[in-house]
């Protein structure tokens, strides 16, 4: 087995090995992966937060060995970037720009020097409504998870990741994590409130918050009304996102 690491800010991981496949998630600077498989300009790995597969360029990864590899503490026991971009220092005194929740505890394994703050990675479930906070206004963008560009099982994961704990990717993988809560008014902030899409399976996810409000991605980034229905769009005057359940997770 080969293993790799996320040496950039940011990086893709596609459908397929070709740009023009839609985009499956991100690799955010740090995280680190195993390599299933190698092609001449593409990898297929394997993202050791959450499983997700998917195919990122070779030119956009950096092999680490298998003792690097199981030396590097996972993001959600080591704390992960707390600012909204900070840097590392390579040897040759470039900046790589970090970016929120990024892993950044894992950059002496790529000899960078990081310059910036760390969230507790004790912080627990007390600091997740503020964290999600710090996404507010981000664009929707399928795949996405960072500042720059989330999607709802991303926001969820990330979060949750800066706290401490690991989410899988999708909101309907997400949604057979933790446990069910048979009422809304049993949720506390920060608990996952699931949705249906038009097919009746879960495809979306937010956070709750105290007074029945929910932060979630719609276009971008925002806080919405929350109740037994879904969430109730204010600009639109309408439900649209339908209540699965609320899950509480550890």
């Amino acid at each position: 087995m080969r293993y790799g690491i996320c040496p950039l800010s940011l990086v893709p991981v596609y459908d397929s090995p070709d740009d023009t496949t839609p985009l499956r998630t991100q690799l955010l600077y740090g995280e680190c992966f195993k390599i299933l498989e190698s092609r001449k300009y593409w990898s297929r790995v394997r993202i050791r937060l959450d499983g997700a597969e998917g195919w990122v360029r070779n030119d956009q990864l950096s092999e680490l060995s298998e003792e690097q590899y199981e030396a590097c503490p996972p993001g959600t026991s080591a704390g992960c970037a707390a600012d909204l971009v900070s840097h590392c220092c390579t040897p040759e005194g470039l900046l790589i720009p970090v970016l929120l929740g990024s892993d950044a505890h894992n950059a002496p394994v790529m000899e960078h020097q990081f310059e910036g703050a760390r969230f507790d990675p004790a912080a627990g479930r007390e600091e997740l409504v503020q964290t999600a906070l710090l996404y507010l206004s981000s664009p929707e963008m399928a795949g996405g998870r960072s500042p720059f560009g989330i999607d709802a099982g991303g926001l969820a994961q990330m979060v949750y990741k800066c706290c401490g704990m690991a989410l899988k990717r999708s909101p309907a993988e997400q949604a057979a994590q933790g446990q069910a809560l048979s009422f809304i008014e049993e949720s506390q902030p920060g608990d996952l409130a699931f949705f249906d899409g038009p097919d009746g399976v879960i495809d979306h996810v937010g956070l709750i918050m105290q007074d029945n409000y929910i932060i979630h991605v719609n276009g971008c980034v925002r806080i919405d009304r929350i109740d037994h229905s879904g969430i109730f769009n204010n600009d639109l005057r309408n439900y649209t996102h339908p209540l699965r359940v609320i899950k509480q997770i550890a």
